[in-house]
């Protein structure tokens, strides 16, 4: 488990645990709640559609033998059925504003049950953007819940009667892998439910979809250039776990999100110019487009392409290994700084 959001984890439970600090913990579980769905939020934002129907582990027990789109859907239906059916025992989210139809879910139960192909075919099914839509719904929809609770609250449990109505909901499937979910919940208080499903449930799967969405990257690098069309070595990229690179469909590179269309303008004007890379341009040192505009927040970057303009990118590989051999870092500016001349030299003297 993520240690930082086990950390909160931790320190909201015991927050909670006192009346004199249990606004404190309520904090905390919605600053965790908020961090996680940041998560899910890239997630959605930076992968293609064809991402959320992947099984890159296969079929298997864990959580991440799953599917992006699986993931979101299922610990949200959990957590609607939770929140609206049993504590509040009003209407889930749903079944408002034709979230059903929008979302084009086959199925209304948590999705337990599936496996395999019928995991498959339910993913590509899902409308993601609406699917998403009607998660941050359900997010909002409890932590106003949350927000207006009361430490007195958190002993309230549920009776025989909040029982049947959930089975009658059919939102649990009857069946054996996921009829246990109604006698778990109404088994737990409200203080219960705070902590599983509504924090450690939520870390479990954003958790396995990180798990999924690194290895989808990998796969997807498997043959491909390292070397961005900016000049960085993707390879020896900080980010290089989780990204795909700006040569595949799995781009997730920081600046390349951040650009309104989710394509990097050095990869849009090396495609436009039918340049392999910025490295083959002669306008590259004063270029001012794109990941170059940050100065000296991306000049080392800039000093990478250069050095491979003039010695081509198997001597930068073989420099960056040495490199990296030789020294312990994460951003290639701790090592060539913030000037690009400074940079290329540093490099040369690395040869």
């Amino acid at each position: 488990m993520d240690k930082d959001w086990s950390d909160k984890n931790k320190k909201m439970q015991m927050l909670i645990s006192k009346e004199a600090t249990f606004a404190d913990g309520i904090k905390v579980l919605l600053e965790l709640r908020a961090e996680l769905f940041e998560q899910i939020t890239s997630i959605v934002k930076t992968f293609p559609p064809v991402a959320f129907y992947q099984m890159p582990f296969g079929v298997g027990t864990g959580s991440h033998h799953t599917t992006l789109a699986w993931s979101i859907w299922h610990f949200f239906r959990i957590e609607d059925i939770v929140v609206h059916s049993l504590i509040l025992k009003d209407v889930q989210i749903l079944f408002r504003d034709d979230l059903l139809n929008k979302t084009n879910s086959p199925i209304i139960t948590t999705a337990n049950k599936l496996d395999g192909n019928a995991m498959l075919e339910f993913s590509k099914a899902l409308n993601i953007k609406a699917t998403y839509e009607y998660c941050r719904a359900v997010m909002e929809s409890t932590n106003e819940m949350l927000a207006g609770m009361q430490f007195a609250d958190l002993k309230k449990t549920f009776t025989n009667e909040d029982k049947e109505r959930l089975f009658a909901s059919k939102c649990v499937s009857s069946d054996e892998s996921s009829a246990w979910l109604i006698d778990y919940w109404c088994g737990k208080n409200i203080k219960g439910l705070l902590q599983m499903p509504l924090s450690r449930h939520w870390i479990m799967h954003v958790e396995a979809m990180r798990r999924i969405k690194n290895k989808l990257c990998q796969h997807a690098k498997k043959g491909v250039d390292q070397i961005a069309y900016c000049g960085l070595s993707c390879g020896h990229c900080f980010l290089t776990a989780w990204c795909g690179s700006c040569r595949t469909i799995y781009n997730t590179c920081s600046f390349a999100t951040s650009s309104p269309d989710g394509v990097c303008p050095n990869t849009a004007c090396c495609k436009e110019k039918g340049l392999d890379g910025c490295y083959e341009c002669g306008e590259l040192y004063d270029c001012k487009k794109g990941f170059y505009s940050l100065g000296k927040d991306t000049n080392a970057i800039r000093a990478m392409a250069l050095f491979i303009q003039k010695y081509g990118k198997k001597e930068l590989l073989r420099v960056m290994d040495k490199m990296h051999s030789k020294k312990k870092f994460e951003k290639i500016q701790e090592v060539l700084g913030e000037e690009i001349d400074q940079g290329l030299q540093i490099l040369e003297e690395w040869r």
